[in-house]
């Protein structure tokens, strides 16, 4: 097992989590229709549903908060804020929204008409869904190393260049409109594996040739830059913040949620260079999100932001996080459990139709385990497989996504974790699948409600 890293900083406040049995876990699960999403947080011991939002603010996050300016427009804490993002991605123009699928929501009507086609590594599922109500056909192109959940290979979130290149020969001869290319790093759906500083310089290049507009989603850009830092020859002696900044600078625009790296528990952004952009996206973020100035956020959450985009580029902060996910990765393939490995930045995925393989694909072996780790241990995670993303792709795995939130769990909280897999492993074959009883027309598995299938 990788040791466990030690913590870059010491705990202030604590929040009291109560304990429940599994009887009072069984009628909550019913309850909320089989769906984690509907559960109570009072009832989850250790919550890994999503690193989104979730993390511990520092001392100076939480002091910053003193300074916000509540101005409707021009406020001195946009300024600020303004002054981190332009830091962080080395672009002119930035413009604040409330959470990063509201920027997906803009770039999405101002680049994309209906029969349009957009291309990515992968797409995770807010951005696809906002992709696809705009009328657009989706293309995932991961490279091809990424399909292996067992190799070693350093970046894995790549896409796949020469697929790539054949994807727009194939498009442009058929009069096909490409309306953008969407980079997300590190790679959510793939293993939350990093993309190499090559792959997108090149990205860009070939994108360039065919005058296709390039997108970043830089959710987790800090932790991508440290796994380029550390594996990417070349670039072990350069600062995070440089890194960061050269990965971005490939982009026409870069979007992001700072519920993720921006260690913060709300907000995003959009940035660009191009003014005309700036001045499309501008009217769509007047109309939905708020003035130019704000975006849908508090002057206290522009502070916050501000210095958590700081933050999140320290190399001691990067390490504790991204050992914290080695450490619970490791300890799960100890166990025989099928981890995608190598380890990526905010998450371990489990490829839960290997380890219950009595539970077909159509009654989502994902959501199984899911249902079973918050019943054993009152663990909480996600699926990210059939029931996910069923209605809008093919799904090559079905994976349960544990999202480690941001300076929150200690050593003992993942060992939990381990210890609920421990006890889960004798008795998975008796373990069921279920059945969808409700569901929306987008993005399902927030509120859809299931029922066992008896076995």
């Amino acid at each position: 097992m990788e040791p466990y890293p030690l913590e870059p900083f010491r705990i202030k406040m604590t929040e009291p989590v109560r304990p429940t049995t599994r009887e009072e876990r069984e009628r909550l699960l019913q309850k909320a229709g089989y769906n984690v999403f509907r559960l109570p947080s009072w009832s989850i011991l250790v919550d890994l549903l999503t690193d989104s939002g979730t993390g511990a603010m520092s001392q100076e996050q939480w002091a910053a908060l003193f300074l916000g300016d509540e101005a409707y427009a021009g406020a001195r804490s946009f300024e600020r804020f303004q002054a981190a993002v332009q830091d962080y991605t080395g672009k002119r123009f930035v413009l604040p929204v409330h959470q990063g699928r509201a920027a997906e929501k803009i770039l999405a009507q101002a680049l994309i008409q209906p029969g349009d086609t957009v291309i990515s590594n992968t797409f995770f599922d807010t951005t696809l869904a906002n992709f696809l109500f705009r009328g657009a056909r989706a293309v995932e192109l991961p490279a091809p190393e990424s399909h292996d959940f067992e190799s070693d290979a350093p970046f894995k979130g790549n896409v796949d260049l020469a697929a790539l290149e054949q994807t727009l020969q194939d498009l442009k001869r058929r009069g096909r409109r490409v309306a953008l290319f969407t980079m997300t790093i590190t790679n959510n759906t793939r293993g939350g594996q990093p993309v190499s500083l090559d792959n997108l310089r090149r990205t860009a290049e070939v994108l360039k040739a065919y005058e296709v507009p390039f997108h970043i989603d830089a959710c987790r850009a800090s932790e991508n830059a440290y796994f380029i830092k550390k594996r990417e020859p070349g670039q072990e002696s350069r600062s995070i913040a440089e890194i960061v900044r050269e990965s971005l600078s490939f982009a026409d625009v870069v979007t992001m949620s700072t519920k993720k790296d921006g260690l913060a528990n709300v907000g995003g952004f959009i940035a660009t260079d191009r003014e005309d952009l700036y001045r499309e996206f501008s009217q769509y973020l007047v109309l939905w999100e708020g003035f130019l100035t704000y975006g849908g956020l508090s002057g206290r959450d522009l502070e916050a932001i501000a210095v958590g985009l700081k933050e999140s580029l320290e190399e001691s902060y990067l390490a504790y996080r991204i050992g914290q996910v080695a450490y619970l990765a490791s300890g799960l393939r100890e166990q025989g459990v099928p981890v995608y490995w190598p380890p990526g930045g905010h998450a371990v995925y489990v490829d839960a139709k290997a380890w219950l393989p009595h539970i077909p694909r159509e009654q989502f072996p994902g959501q199984a385990l899911v249902v079973a780790l918050y019943r054993e241990g009152a663990v909480r995670a996600v699926e990210l497989g059939s029931l996910m993303f069923g209605k809008e792709k093919q799904v090559e795995r079905e994976l349960v996504r544990m999202a480690l939130p941001r300076r929150v769990y200690t050593q003992r909280h993942l060992d939990h974790v381990l210890e609920t897999f421990g006890r889960l492993a004798p008795e998975r074959h008796r373990l069921h699948g279920f059945r969808i009883v409700y569901e929306p027309p987008y993005l399902r598995h927030f509120l859809a409600e299931l029922a066992p299938v008896a076995p």
